[in-house]
């Protein structure tokens, strides 16, 4: 009687608003109507509205005046490292000295090749350019060029590796590790002028366009085609897809629609010597040769400057629903996304879970948002998505997983989305987690893959690492073994990062899980990439970067250790035993 009453309550009942619009008026749901339940909409504007760490914005200017005088900074030569919300302290190399610096003849030859408008040496802008939007990074760079064409890049980087001038490609600056800032005095190219959408097959779905384009532009253009982008981010209004394939971001539909590696279907890269390579296919077939677009899909820029690409899009579908479920233990969160991939299959979309210390934090710092399950606290929660194209299909397939998730003792209490309101508001409670945090303290971030029956054992073994020193805060992308493992505290402290780190990589390698998911590697974690790759593996990839960037001018310090780029010196790499 009592899992029937549960049951009951699930399904009929129609939670109250959730969501305190007076005190958060600037956050716009991300669903619209439709004839049969729920469909995506672009976000229109949400000044303070994160997903996975990045912030929505519009606006880079009001990102950055929020954000402002948050963090102690240290000086380290040119890179200004900001404590607050950084995972660990990156050590900074130091400036590769076969590096050549700017003068009035550079100058001179971008101005005849970009005009007066494409140089941009005001202190104002480069001062943008030169600083990460969460203020941890920031270069000393005195150049920012912004070309509008393919060939336009070309010349430009022909030019820098012939004066051997390092460079640093840039699109809307919303990474997490510091992969699009200058380390020291590196030319910025910034390719957000080159922004149009270059052909749409409305039959097959492929999009081609130049990879300036703002994601949410592409979300919005697709959608008046009933197409969609299997990609989607908290910060689509203001990366762009070139940048989104050099870092390969993942997002919320990566469970539904996978990687950029299987939707990308091509690409224009200009390689440092300034050779242009078409491989902007369009054929979802083609084995002919190396598919060579791989290497420069999550390359963050180290091995090209990606101009142009091609992606595949799935339809838009018009169904979308939102349960809010609550789990005893994380055991139980395991074996309710098993049974989601088996009873809803096809129009599951998302999975994600958050666990009580997280749940906790978004309720107390963030104001305006209610407990979807006020009747009691629970040890996890997990929010479940579903996309399809028939509304009663859907609903009923929901339905029928619920039942039996409550009926077996998986589920404690949860509750579906009736309106709009409410789906919304219990995306804001996952996707506010990062924000919580943020108005918290001090936070050590850690952007994880696991196996999704091991995530939980770090987090419970750092807890008892760091005592009642440090909030431990979980969170993340269960249907991908992804976790966001957050360590919060009043203040940055010397002791607390040295019982986090190594700890938390050497637990993570032991695992054979990854040190970054999917924000990357950057200047952050590249000396620590030996965690998730061999030596002979990190060889191989230095000695590819030899042959495609000689002179070391593509986005250096980042992504490979220093120490073994110039250790491979072009040398074959060992075999692996």
């Amino acid at each position: 009687m009592k899992n029937l009453t549960a049951v009951s309550r699930l399904l009929r009942r129609s939670s109250r608003s959730l969501f305190d619009r007076r005190s958060n008026l600037t956050f716009l749901g991300a669903f619209c109507s439709s004839s049969s339940g729920l469909s995506y909409k672009s976000l229109q504007t949400c000044e303070q509205f994160t997903q996975d760490d990045c912030f929505h914005k519009k606006v880079m200017s009001k990102r950055i005046y929020f954000l402002r005088g948050y963090g102690v900074g240290i000086q380290s030569n040119g890179l200004r490292t900001h404590h607050r919300s950084l995972a660990s302290i990156a050590s900074t190399p130091e400036r590769n000295k076969s590096f050549a610096t700017i003068n009035s003849d550079d100058i001179s030859y971008f101005k005849k090749v970009l005009g007066e408008r494409g140089v941009i040496q005001d202190e104002e802008k480069l001062d943008d350019a030169n600083t990460d939007w969460m203020r941890k990074y920031k270069g000393s760079s005195k150049l920012m060029l912004q070309p509008r064409s393919t060939q336009e890049v070309s010349q430009i980087l022909d030019y820098c590796n012939s004066r051997c001038l390092a460079v640093v490609p840039q699109g809307g600056n919303t990474g997490l590790v510091g992969g699009s800032i200058p380390v020291y005095d590196e030319v910025i190219i910034n390719i957000g002028s080159m922004n149009n959408i270059l052909s749409f097959d409305k039959v097959s779905g492929i999009l081609v366009c130049e990879a300036g384009c703002i994601l949410e532009n592409l979300i919005s253009f697709l959608d008046n085609e009933g197409y969609i982008m299997p990609l989607d981010l908290g910060a689509k209004g203001s990366c762009q897809i070139g940048g989104n394939v050099s870092t390969n971001a993942g997002g919320l539909r990566l469970l539904r629609y996978g990687s950029l590696h299987g939707s990308v279907l091509g690409l224009e890269v200009v390689l440092a010597n300034g050779t242009v390579l078409d491989m902007l296919g369009t054929l979802r077939k083609d084995n002919t040769g190396y598919d060579l677009k791989h290497l420069f899909i999550g390359s963050e820029g180290s091995l090209g400057i990606v101009t142009k690409v091609s992606i595949l899009t799935p339809p838009k579908l018009s169904s979308v629903n939102v349960a809010f479920l609550a789990c005893e233990d994380y055991l139980s969160c395991q074996k309710i996304l098993l049974e989601a991939k088996r009873k809803l299959g096809e129009i599951l979309s998302a999975f994600e879970f958050l666990d009580i210390n997280a749940m906790d934090l978004v309720l107390k710092q963030l104001d305006g948002l209610r407990d979807p399950l006020p009747s009691s606290k629970h040890n996890f929660y997990v929010l479940i998505e579903t996309t399809g194209s028939m509304e009663s299909h859907d609903k009923e397939k929901l339905e029928a997983f619920l039942v039996q998730a409550i009926e077996s003792g998986l589920l404690t209490d949860g509750v579906v989305a009736q309106d709009i309101n409410q789906a919304s508001s219990f995306w804001r409670i996952r996707e506010g987690v990062p924000e919580a945090l943020l108005k918290a303290g001090a936070t050590y971030k850690y952007d994880l893959s696991l196996p999704p029956e091991k995530m939980y054992d770090l987090v419970e073994e750092m807890r008892g690492r760091l005592g009642a020193a440090a909030n431990v805060v979980a969170y993340g992308h269960l249907g991908d073994g992804n976790l966001h493992l957050n360590i919060s505290t009043q203040q940055y402290d010397d002791n607390i990062l040295s019982k986090i780190e190594p700890f938390v990589y050497e637990w993570t390698s032991k695992q054979r899980g990854s040190i970054s998911a999917e924000h990357g590697v950057g200047l952050m974690k590249a000396s620590k990439i030996h965690y998730s790759k061999s030596a002979e593996t990190v060889q191989t990839m230095a000695a590819i970067k030899k042959v495609l960037d000689h002179n070391g001018i593509l986005n250096p310090y980042k992504v490979l250790p220093t120490s073994v780029l110039s250790e491979s010196g072009g040398q074959e790499p060992k075999k692996e035993s």
